[in-house]
């Protein structure tokens, strides 16, 4: 089992989510985040006043998958999360030891 991050642009939530569904995936986590990677941030102007924003809203999404699933969530994330501008984001794979779900007790693949 697998827990995949992906930090993406706020815009492209709803087509990531979409075809997530359409894979399968029954559940995520989503959390509203700010960062900044190669982007470094960019100047705004607020009631004609100049300033840097240093970190950029982006979003995170988390999805717990088992392993033969991993690649095909990879390649959708990917390909919904992509806009070709700087700044469309990361994903990051993790190990999972063991999932449970609270509710039934259910544990492993049982559980996603």
């Amino acid at each position: 089992m697998k827990k995949i991050e992906a930090i993406i642009k706020h815009f492209k939530l709803d087509e990531v989510r979409d075809a997530l569904n359409k894979i399968g995936i029954q559940g995520m986590t989503v959390t509203e985040v700010k960062g900044f990677g190669r982007q470094k941030g960019h100047m705004e102007v607020y009631r004609g006043v100049e300033y840097e924003v240093k970190f950029l809203p982006k979003v995170k999404i988390e999805v717990a998958v088992a392993g033969d699933k991993v690649d095909e969530v990879l390649r959708v994330i990917q390909e919904n999360a992509k806009t070709g501008e700087i700044g469309d984001g990361k994903i990051f794979i993790y190990a999972l030891e063991e999932v449970i779900r609270i509710r039934t007790g259910e544990r492993g693949r049982e559980a996603l």
